[in-house]
């Protein structure tokens, strides 16, 4: 995995259990822990910045309470 500038050292804590199944999936694919938390990390700021900009994209909709949404389902018989 290409890094995007110098890396930077930091310590993370990990449950036992996620760690072991890191290390082992680490071993499995022939990459480090570290490539595996990297893109991991990116995938989850790539998916924070496409809800980013879905929510920007529908700030004009008109908002409905969820109750609300509930009744309208209800008296339509879709739930």
């Amino acid at each position: 995995m290409l890094a995007m500038g110098e890396p930077k050292r930091t310590t993370v804590y990990f449950d036992v259990k996620l760690h072991r199944a890191l290390r082992l999936k680490a071993a499995e694919t022939d990459r480090s822990v570290s490539d595996l938390v990297n893109e991991a990390v990116r995938e989850s700021l790539s998916e924070d910045a496409t809800d980013l900009a879905a929510f920007k994209e529908r700030a004009g909709e008109r908002r409905q309470k969820f109750e609300d949404v509930l009744k309208q389902m209800k008296r339509r018989g879709a739930i």
